[in-house]
């Protein structure tokens, strides 16, 4: 069996799921080399038995033993290690987002299209094994069509406030999950976005010119609507729900609870809290989105997501933006 070699870039916590993922789960796969300044990069290769390790990305992707490199870093250095990448003909498996501006995304896809190399966006939630029996239910006709989607999205705490200041805020670090399930769900483009915000949990996260709860409506090509809600912290766990309602009936799912007993007495109905970590709560989807992007390498298919998912997604998150600083109704169409 043909093994793709792997390099991955970054391996904090994403990295490190990716990273133990391929080492311990895949036979199609073999982690060639790591690349990170973390003092702890050469336990880690150890631990996972990675021959080589690299300090500087530039000096692993001229490994030609490579064929595809994880990126996995900080979100500001996302564009510049694709770039890199693509340049140096590897195939490219990367955390949301690509970047913050959209002109600068749109420049990377254009390298990554005059390479050649495949571009696998990381929208994990594609890949929850919940999210897409809902999919196939709306996607073979078993509700009609669809006229309302409600997605509720609520993190049991917020992040450190460090990073709330470089990940570009709730909607292009948050809610971008929910716009692309928006319009994985439904099928359907985005036309116009309306979005409201505030601040409930941490006077911090306003001072570093964010917001921690928002509601966001998407009007989709067919006027069907997608209503979106958002929280930093839901102090019952971790809240991942969808809901679609259309002509012909509803389909949904539920949160994901530590477990599923119950208990029935005279004060009420009883039983366990939702997850309440997202590594636990999405731990099936990390590894199916990494056995979708090797089968595309293998098999030679569009990745999916693809760059234009994740450019999508981020121009959604952008007038997200702009629809709270400016208390309007903005169209997609005026940004792309």
């Amino acid at each position: 069996m043909k093994k793709i070699n792997i390099g991955i870039v970054g391996v904090g916590r994403m990295g490190s799921i990716h990273l133990e993922n391929l080492v311990t789960k895949f036979t199609n796969a073999r982690v060639l080399a790591i690349s990170d300044t973390s003092p702890n990069v050469e336990a880690l290769a150890e631990k996972y038995q990675v021959a080589k390790v690299y300090s500087q990305f530039e000096s692993m992707i001229k490994d030609s033993e490579i064929d595809a490199v994880v990126i996995c870093s900080p979100t500001d250095l996302h564009a510049t290690h694709i770039i890199k990448a693509a340049k140096a003909g590897k195939h490219i498996f990367c955390e949301k987002p690509m970047d913050l501006s959209l002109e600068t995304v749109k420049e990377v896809l254009e390298i990554v299209k005059i390479a050649g190399v495949k571009l696998f966006i990381a929208f994990n939630r594609r890949y929850d094994p919940n999210f897409q029996r809902v999919e196939k239910m709306v996607k073979g006709g078993k509700i009609g069509d669809p006229q309302i989607i409600k997605i509720t999205s609520r993190d049991p705490g917020p992040p450190p406030l460090p990073y709330i200041k470089v990940s570009g805020g709730l909607f292009l670090d948050m809610a971008i999950h929910d716009f692309d399930m928006a319009r994985f769900i439904s099928g359907k483009e985005v036309v116009e976005v309306f979005s409201k915000g505030t601040v409930f949990i941490d006077k911090g996260i306003g001072d570093a010119g964010d917001i921690d709860t928002a509601a966001t409506i998407l009007t989709m090509e067919d006027n069907s609507m997608v209503i979106i809600d958002n929280s930093r912290k839901a102090s019952y766990g971790y809240d991942q729900r969808i809901e679609v309602f259309g002509s012909k009936g509803m389909c949904g799912s539920e949160n994901m609870l530590h477990d599923n007993h119950f208990h029935w007495d005279e004060n009420g109905i009883h039983g366990a809290l939702p997850m309440d970590f997202f590594m636990d709560r999405y731990l099936k989807s990390y590894y199916n989105e990494m056995d979708s992007f090797l089968n595309c390498l293998l098999n030679n298919t569009e990745p999916k997501p693809s760059g234009m998912d994740g450019l999508m997604s981020i121009a959604i998150g952008l007038a997200a933006k702009t629809s709270l600083q400016e208390g309007r109704t903005v169209k997609l169409s005026k940004l792309l």
